[in-house]
């Protein structure tokens, strides 16, 4: 990816570096899927609490590549799955997901004495956001 100047940073940072609504689109079949899924923004990356067996994962399984769109926001990006939330290389970023997400974190939804909860990680690659009428690219 190229590297997001100081101002698109800044703003990224501003609107998505906290418990955010984002939509992720994956492609199985040549047919595109989209949902809506709560998303955490730092250093060029989205990061996502989610289960591995969902459709969602089995999708990335066979194309990594998905697309994203949030606040005057769209990109690309490769999707990773870091694996089980409590793995122990996950713990510096499952404990800022804790903070960011403690609103609903422990409401039932997610086992994380499950190892199939998962963090899954979309690293940009190309992306525009606005701001203010300024276009950013990247």
């Amino acid at each position: 990816m190229k590297k997001l100047s100081e101002d698109a940073e800044k703003i990224m940072t501003e609107r998505f570096g906290k418990d955010t609504i984002i939509a992720l689109a994956t492609v199985e079949n040549e047919v595109p899927f989209v949902r809506y899924v709560n998303a955490y923004y730092e250093n060029g990356a989205f990061y996502i609490i989610t289960y591995a067996l969902s459709n969602k994962m089995k999708h990335m399984e066979s194309n990594s590549t998905v697309a994203i769109a949030g606040e005057w926001f769209t990109a690309h990006g490769k999707s990773i799955n870091l694996g089980y939330f409590r793995k122990e290389e996950n713990y510096w970023i499952a404990e800022k997901l804790k903070k960011v997400f403690s609103e609903w974190i422990d409401n039932g939804h997610n086992n994380f004495d499950d190892e199939n909860t998962i963090i899954l990680c979309v690293e940009l690659t190309d992306g525009l956001i606005l701001s203010h009428g300024t276009r950013y690219e990247f």
